[in-house]
């Protein structure tokens, strides 16, 4: 099938798109203003975008009532700092709850009990219960621009300035995704959690394949 974005025309009772970018990191980012107030909320638009300096980045749309910025885009152009912190299975109940608050005055941490821990770098605090934190300063915010003004994103990307690893995910001397148990968002309602992982080494010159077409 093909379908034109700006058109819809796909045909299907729901709309593919984000079903055909899967699995999607889960960021989980805690924010704070200049007040203290503290604001948790889950993005499927999440990604680490580079190693060294590491930067990563989540996208947000406009707030659910009043379509305005999200408290956590308000937060970070105001303090400039954030914190990643990993959604697992584990988590995966506490996760959802966050996304589900839109009230403004609530601290989410505090509403689905979950416990702040202190950062070393940055002054939001991290989700103790995730296995995975990473302390970030703003680099640079980027808006892109939607159709209506909800769906206007601003994409914030930070610079992972510390990052927190629970000890017992370790194993070997590497961190085991079978342990971590990382949860990702698919298409829909679905999420993905990872419990298999293989190994496979880059492949030489002389290993490649040759395309289909070329020739003996």
């Amino acid at each position: 099938m093909f379908y034109e974005t700006a058109r819809n025309d796909h045909g299907l009772p729901f709309n593919p798109l984000k079903a055909c970018v899967v699995p999607r990191p889960i960021g989980w980012i805690t924010s704070m203003n200049a007040k203290g107030r503290i604001n948790l909320a889950p993005f499927s638009f999440f990604n680490m975008l580079s190693y060294n300096p590491a930067f990563v980045m989540f996208s947000a749309g406009g707030h659910a009532v009043d379509e305005e910025k999200k408290d956590s885009v308000a937060f970070i152009e105001e303090t400039g700092e954030f914190v990643y912190n990993m959604a697992t299975w584990d988590t995966r109940r506490a996760m959802s709850e966050t996304s589900l608050i839109i009230d403004r005055e609530t601290d989410e941490l505090a509403a689905v009990g979950l416990t702040p821990a202190p950062c070393r770098l940055v002054k939001p605090p991290r989700v103790l219960e995730s296995p995975v934190n990473y302390e970030c300063k703003l680099h640079q915010i980027v808006i892109l621009p939607g159709k209506t003004k909800h769906d206007i994103h601003h994409v914030v990307i930070g610079e992972v300035v510390g990052v927190h690893i629970r000890d017992s995910v370790i194993v070997n001397g590497k961190v085991d995704a079978t342990v971590l148990k990382p949860i990702a968002r698919l298409g829909y309602k679905d999420y993905v959690v990872v419990e298999t992982v293989f190994e496979m080494e880059k492949a030489t010159p002389e290993e490649r394949i040759k395309p289909a077409h070329a020739a003996e």
